[in-house]
């Protein structure tokens, strides 16, 4: 497959390993990244989000866990050639057997979940057959520091559940947007940010396209330091 062009870096792709798409792209523009020194990214695929990260934060550190053996080695010679090369290191790893010492300011997740896929392509990276909701949930609030960010993006139906998930293991909601995929459509994403202290919650919609390949100001103004076409 062709690689996937932005700004600072390429994203090299494989046809056997879940390729770029708008919710990576969306979760690495908007997740708070400002005041975390060490970042982890859970299922990092080819390395997007991990890649955007680092892009937005200079500062930071950042440890991409992914459990398929093709993913990692291709997020790792994504990262290997990017500007960003000497703060971003991947790990073959199950994050249900991921046991560290340290605490990570900011857990960054774009989960598997349950979708109808007739090729099964994808099939580690898009069901939850390797990592169920609850045990990300479960073993990111044992690593996340005391002021960390827990954020991901998941299907709109799925926000409820995850909410509660989260309230168990004394997480709290601190930012939600709504994500359309095209104005005046139903919803499609939500953006969760969880945090330990229990505050007020923001609260935002985020429409994507206007109409059909066309985009928003609002998301071009979110991705104009990654996407290479813009206003």
């Amino acid at each position: 497959m062709k690689p996937f062009h932005f700004k600072q870096f390429s994203v090299q792709q494989s046809a056997k390993v879940f390729r770029v798409g708008t919710d990576g792209v969306l979760l690495g523009a908007s997740a708070s990244v400002q005041n975390a020194g060490n970042i982890l990214e859970i299922g990092t695929g080819t390395g997007l989000i991990s890649l955007m990260v680092a892009q937005r934060n200079p500062e930071a550190t950042i440890t991409a866990i992914e459990i398929n053996e093709e993913a990692a080695a291709i997020a790792a010679e994504n990262f290997k050639s990017s500007p960003f090369y000497n703060r971003l290191k991947v790990l073959r790893q199950d994050f249900k057997s991921y046991n560290v010492k340290e605490k990570f300011d900011l857990i960054i997740s774009n989960p598997p979940y349950f979708e109808i896929n007739p090729s099964e392509k994808d099939i580690l990276a898009r069901q939850q057959t390797e990592l169920s909701f609850g045990d990300l949930i479960s073993n990111a609030s044992q690593i996340l520091s005391e002021s960390g960010m827990f954020s991901v993006i998941i299907p709109f139906d799925a926000g409820n559940d995850f909410e509660k998930k989260c309230r168990q293991e004394s997480l709290f909601l601190v930012r939600k947007t709504t994500v359309f995929g095209i104005k005046n459509a139903a919803p499609k994403r939500l953006i969760l940010e969880f945090g330990f202290e229990n505050k007020k919650i923001t609260e935002t919609e985020f429409v994507i396209e206007k109409s059909p390949r066309s985009y928003t100001d609002d998301y071009l103004d979110l991705t104009q330091d990654f996407h290479v076409f813009g206003k």
